[in-house]
């Protein structure tokens, strides 16, 4: 085939962007559709920013197309003096063009490339155009990026600004329905971060409609965002500093909870994948606790354990902002995070000064989170019994599975699988009138499912919380610990459990106080999450270690029939059951951080070609991650004699 001049094939604006659509907005999934509208709604804001525009709408029309109206300046609509075209065509069809480059129309603005509204265009069905401007109304439609007709006069209009609905193109976009919550949430961060600002959305394919007004800024979406977190210190800290080419605010509070979860913007837009902003905030914030303490132990804390529990908000307006890609994921520019270290710092390190008790707080909730971390480190198991003493701080465990009590249930779908629950309860072979255990049986999931197969079921958990979570399931709940069960020897007939032992230091010792309470030819029935074999094995370790900090093992097939009959147990039988879940919701708790998250699903997307043929997973177009979990369902009983 001849490579020769003609070869060279020049595409056109358009034509660019509908070939490679995820160059330019990310991705054809919902990711992918959702910045197309956050690409309009970011000029919209960009005129509140100027001192222009009072109101943002946003509406889902019934039909599905999207509509962003705004009263700011308008789209200039009279020729260009380059082009000789309208200027507002020449906004929608030019790449690399519009009134947001240095020194021309907008000072601090989200937009930067001149790339967003000729990507809404080209990847739109349909897009139309409304401008208000000198008193007229003036309108235009497209096409796949093409302009169906001129820009027309379409008779007198009050006021000014630009309206552009649009459907997303089905050929091109994979998903074409746009998330009214995702949109709602993306607007309330707008009205705290721009106060002034009147945000209003409508969704006529529910009816839903929405106004809102944010005027506390940053300390507001930082409430919003904390929810029902119980807080350290009584009162987030608040820190501005800066001038027009410049600025930062910054709200943060330690809580808690277990993740670390910090909220970034550049210009009120949504850096989701954080930056040199969020870097400068963290070294601010740690670098100032360090500098406060006085104990040698503090020496000892890491930045996870500093920051764990917080939640923060982090704004930055500045003049010439560089994002890595056109999704404005995250900040690239060192200077800002920089300047960010330093004033977050200087005002976070004056505070401590002038409270010494709220240094104090941060830091013994700090230590007890380094004490976590040091009992959850995995020592290499030997895969042959053995027994030896062990030391657990049990108040690490209910400290974080009282906490994460209250989305419990949110938090994966394996704990409430009709399937799974099923594959436990089918494997069951006691009398009618059995007295169960169900040990550490957190909100009793699993022994309410052998309802109507015993005659009492009794759980035992180390939280106070889950226990009343367990009081509607099971007949009797009791608190204690699965390293000294509160039972005599010989108390039931069947003991049921899933998905703890792998929490635990030293699983000899629980399984031996099972052993002990069963009464002779009683069963106990286990569930756990296996690798596939030993392929996938230390890839599911680490996947499974980012999520939980207090997982100690990660059981294989052979160790785990080990640990029950090196504890005495015979008759082994075993189910498997297989489940498909979704890493977000599975990771959306309080244990996993959000650095931790991106770093699970990093694990997924550069799995080794090995792990993927044995390990099933999927990707989707958006990012998203499903994995089909192994679960193992073990039955085993304590000998007669």
């Amino acid at each position: 085939m001849a490579y020769d001049p003609s070869s060279i094939v020049v595409l056109s604006d358009m034509e660019s962007v509908r070939r490679a659509p995820s160059m330019y907005v990310g991705s054809t999934g919902a990711a992918g559709l959702h910045q197309l509208v956050y690409e309009l709604i970011d000029n919209a804001v960009d005129e509140a920013a100027a001192g222009y525009c009072r109101t943002l709408s946003v509406i889902v029309h019934a039909d599905g197309s999207c509509e962003v109206a705004d009263d700011g300046r308008g789209i200039p609509v009279d020729a260009h003096p380059d082009t000789g075209r309208p200027a507002c065509e020449v906004a929608l069809t030019t790449l690399h063009s519009g009134g947001k480059f240095e020194g021309n129309a907008y000072g601090v603005s989200a937009g930067l490339h001149g790339v967003g509204l000729v990507c809404v265009n080209a990847l739109s069905s349909r897009l139309d155009l409304s401008v208000r401007r000198d008193g007229k109304l003036y309108r235009q439609s497209y096409a796949g990026g093409r302009p169906l007709g001129d820009v027309v006069p379409a008779g007198e209009a009050e006021g000014h600004g630009t309206t552009i609905r649009f459907v997303p193109d089905p050929e091109i976009m994979e998903v074409v329905d746009v998330s009214a919550e995702t949109l709602s949430a993306r607007l309330a961060e707008i009205a705290y971060l721009q106060p002034g600002l009147r945000v209003t959305f409508t969704d006529e394919r529910t009816g839903l409609h929405r106004v809102m007004r944010g005027e506390s800024e940053v300390r507001g979406l930082l409430e919003e965002r904390r929810g029902d977190a119980v807080p350290v210190h009584p009162e987030p800290i608040v820190v501005t500093a800066g001038d027009g080419e410049l600025s930062v605010q910054a709200a943060f509070q330690w809580t808690e909870g277990y993740a670390e979860k910090i909220w970034s913007y550049v210009n009120t837009v949504r850096t989701q994948d954080g930056g040199d902003h969020v870097d400068g905030l963290r070294l601010a914030l740690t670098e100032a606790l360090l500098a406060s303490a006085d104990t040698p132990a503090a020496a000892e804390m890491t930045v996870p354990d500093l920051l764990e529990g917080l939640v923060a908000v982090v704004s930055v307006r500045t003049a010439r902002p560089q994002f890595a890609g056109q999704s404005k994921r995250l900040l690239a520019k060192p200077e800002i995070g920089a300047f960010v270290r330093d004033e977050v710092g200087r005002a976070f390190a004056g505070m401590l000064t002038a409270d010494p008790g709220l240094g104090l707080r941060v830091l013994r909730r700090a230590s007890e989170a380094a004490r976590a971390r040091a009992a959850a480190r995995l020592a290499r198991r030997p895969s042959r019994y053995e027994r030896r003493e062990i030391e657990v701080d049990y108040e690490i465990y209910r400290r974080q599975f009282g906490i994460r009590s209250a989305d419990w249930h949110d938090s994966c779908a394996w704990l409430t699988d009709e399937g799974l629950l099923n594959s436990h309860v089918e494997l069951c072979d006691v009398p009618a009138d059995a007295r169960m255990l169900d040990v550490c049986c957190g909100s009793g999931v699993v022994g309410g499912a052998f309802q109507g197969r015993v005659g009492e079921s009794v759980g035992l958990d180390i939280t106070p919380e889950m226990l009343r979570l367990a009081a509607d399931r099971l007949d009797v709940v009791d608190q204690g610990t699965v390293y000294d069960l509160p039972y005599p020897d010989a108390s039931f007939d069947l003991v049921v459990n899933r998905e703890v032992l792998h929490l635990l230091p030293g699983p000899e010792g629980p399984v031996s106080e099972i052993f002990r309470v069963l009464r002779p030819g009683g069963q106990f029935i286990v569930g756990q999450i296996m690798p596939y074999s030993d392929v996938d094995a230390y890839w599911m370790y680490r996947i499974f270690k980012k999520k939980q900090p207090l997982l100690f093992q990660m059981f294989g097939e052979e160790q785990f029939r080990d640990l029950l009959l090196g504890a005495g147990f015979g008759d082994l039988r075993m189910t498997t059951h297989h489940l498909w879940e979704s890493i977000d919701q599975w990771t959306d708790s309080h244990e996993t951080t959000p650095r931790h998250r991106q770093e699970i699903y990093r694990l997924f997307y550069d799995a080794p070609k090995e792990v993927r043929a044995v390990h099933p997973f999927e990707i989707g177009a958006d990012g998203s991650v499903r994995d089909c979990w192994r679960w193992c369902v073990y039955s085993v009983r304590k000998p007669v004699s």
